[in-house]
């Protein structure tokens, strides 16, 4: 494991470091496109992309072959009692024998996943290694029509004059952005977390690639196939509810909307895209009691994950507290921990309400903090876009420390589980201590994009060196 992040890190640094430019004289313009007659931009960045998969592919398949991929499937870090091979197999053992798979407290997961393994059960290695082809595919084209709506605004913010002389080296360049989207496929297909999800059959994979197809179709401004992807994603965990708002931030932008509480269009957009988005829920819901012929599943599915019975130990928040929580204070606290991921959907949406591809970012690495049954596999979807943020560098404070805690507990987490399980030489508080500082690690990194964020977007608005009304240099403060 440790191997696969060192890897990761030195391909990102050869990616960051002298690579050849394909700036213009100009320096303003991209890599000519097939629109402009140009084959050649597509050529150059579909080879890398396909050696890429590739690659990918390949260290797959091979740790499936491997006596490396029993012991995977086994890593509480890597599947949870939702996302876990062994029970989808239980569950359509069940199914086989005509009883159904929720009678019991195994399977967990929506009916369309059992019935989806029931036709591909023979091909499920493949399947879950085309999840994670689609999911970084989706990412790619995502980042790479967002990076050109970026480009395109910043252009015309250069040429109406709205930045401030001093803050003109914050500009992107189109050199820094051009390998962008094959470092975010990159960043997924090699992170070390999602090539233990996929060797582990966790179905985490299949929920990543839902929702990369929904921020594939929000990007591409395509309001009802992210109404529909988005409402799969709620389907398989509830959580990706919070991500309705930026989609409709996103598509608001597109269409030129104003986010304004007293205009028409504003609300008959909303109206618009709720409909579709609880049309296709509704549909999704009718069609799995179609399947069943019972409503068995709400409770095992989704009761599952909001009253979170199975106290499993995982990389989560959950587990530790509620194991030692009275059970007539249970209610109360599981409802304020479930309320943590829907609680900063407001707050954030109001603050990046002009930029909810970042709300997206932020949302993403929320869930995979607060949410009940966390896995690697989720943590892996919002660290695919780190490289999207690449600019904000300058202004992180704390991303050393940070990825060196982030990689001292990917370590000692097996560690920590032999020696509680195996050699009984340590308890659960040891386990819960480095869980509980690998997500103050990712809370830690993901305020600090915030923050470089917010001050990026502050100074391209007032300029890079802030002065006092004395003409002494001024200090920002985040609030």
């Amino acid at each position: 494991m440790e191997g696969f992040f060192f890897i990761h890190l030195i391909v990102y640094h050869v990616f960051q470091s002298g690579l050849p430019g394909f700036l213009t004289p100009s320096g303003l313009h991209f890599p000519p496109c097939p629109s402009q007659g140009g084959q050649r931009f597509l050529v150059e960045m579909a080879a890398p992309l396909t050696l890429l998969l590739i690659l990918a592919v390949t260290i797959r398949a091979a740790l499936f072959r491997s006596n490396l991929a029993e012991l995977i499937a086994e890593r509480v870090e890597v599947v949870s009692p939702i996302t876990a091979w062994k029970r989808v197999v239980e569950g359509l053992a069940l199914l086989d024998l005509g009883v159904s798979p929720y009678s019991g407290d195994v399977f967990h997961e929506t009916p369309l996943i059992i019935y989806l393994f029931h036709f591909v059960v023979d091909y499920a290695e493949i399947t879950f290694m085309l999840a994670d082809v689609i999911t970084a595919v989706a990412l790619y084209m995502a980042v790479k029509d967002y990076n050109k709506q970026v480009f395109r605004k910043q252009k015309f913010a250069l040429e109406a004059d709205r930045y401030p002389l001093d803050c003109l080296e914050l500009i992107r360049s189109p050199k820094e952005m051009y390998y962008i989207p094959l470092k975010v496929a990159m960043f997924y297909l090699l992170n070390p977390f999602t090539i233990l999800s996929c060797v582990a059959k966790s179905t985490c994979g299949l929920n990543n690639a839902v929702v990369a197809l929904f921020i594939l179709s929000t990007i591409k401004g395509n309001a009802l196939l992210s109404a529909i992807f988005l409402c799969l994603a709620t389907y398989q965990s509830i959580y990706p509810l919070t991500l309705c708002a930026p989609a409709m931030l996103y598509l608001m932008q597109r269409q030129y909307i104003p986010v304004n509480f007293r205009r028409a269009s504003f609300w008959w957009f909303i109206a618009q895209y709720l409909f579709m988005y609880l049309g296709s829920l509704f549909v999704l819901i009718c069609l799995s009691f179609f399947l069943l012929g019972s409503w068995d599943y709400m409770p095992s599915v989704y009761g599952f994950i909001l009253s979170v019975p199975d106290l499993t130990p995982n990389i989560g928040l959950f587990w530790y507290f509620f194991a030692e929580m009275f059970e007539h204070f249970r209610l109360f606290f599981l409802c304020v921990f479930q309320i943590n991921v829907f609680f900063y959907t407001i707050p954030l949406s109001v603050k990046l309400k002009e930029h909810p591809v970042f709300l997206i970012f932020m949302q993403l690495a929320v869930i995979s903090i607060f949410k009940s049954y966390p896995t690697v596999g989720d943590i892996a979807l919002y660290m695919a876009f780190l490289p999207v943020w690449s600019h904000l560098h300058r202004f992180l404070r704390n991303i050393f420390l940070v990825s060196c805690v982030l990689l001292a507990c990917s370590t000692l987490f097996p560690v920590l589980w032999h020696l509680w399980i195996y050699a009984g030489s340590a308890n659960s508080n040891f386990y819960y201590a480095i869980t509980l500082l690998f997500n103050v690690a990712q809370i830690l990194l993901v305020s600090d994009y915030f923050y470089a964020f917010l001050r990026r977007e502050h100074h391209l608005t007032y300029g890079l060196y802030l002065k006092r009304k004395d003409g002494s240099e001024a200090t920002l403060v985040l609030k």
